[in-house]
């Protein structure tokens, strides 16, 4: 069986033709990304590991999921989800559900001890889904807006 697809019906982008197919339900989630940006900046994250999937209804991408498998101290080897999104008119029609179900599985494939994701303060829905699915709230993620430096008083 080709390693891309798997009997779920998940596939992994790897052709600039895939990643485009994704933009429309990526940019539901990520406005400021131009589809003409997106595919350069997928092939950028994907030099770092960065990988685009998606589960598609009747010839039409329903839903996508940007992750990337890495290994720090705190968690050892995991699967961290960038992007979790189903196109608006198809959301509760199960799409997100299996999808994330592929990401759990695929994350075990490879030896993930945990995935992990973050999402904004406001996607109350998300967090629903998120919560069903067995995730629990274990921090906060803090940021901090680099701008160009400024000279501070000495």
């Amino acid at each position: 069986m080709d390693q891309k697809t798997k009997p779920s019906g998940i596939h992994i982008a790897e052709s600039d033709v895939e990643i485009a197919r994704c933009y429309p339900v990526m940019a539901e989630l990520r406005p400021l990304v131009t589809a003409e940006q997106f595919v350069p900046q997928v092939r950028r994250q994907m030099q770092a590991g960065f990988r685009l999937a998606w589960v598609e209804d009747h010839g039409k991408v329903m839903a996508v999921a940007g992750f990337r498998i890495s290994e720090s101290l705190f968690h050892g080897k995991f699967m961290y989800v960038d992007d979790l999104v189903t196109t608006e008119s198809s959301r509760s029609r199960g799409h997100g559900k299996r999808l994330f179900g592929w990401l759990v599985s695929h994350a075990r494939e490879h030896g993930c001890k945990h995935l992990d994701l973050d999402s904004g303060v406001q996607r109350f829905d998300a967090h629903r889904f998120y919560l069903r699915e067995g995730m629990q709230i274990r921090g906060h993620h803090f940021s901090l807006e680099l701008g160009p430096a400024v000279e501070r008083n000495k």
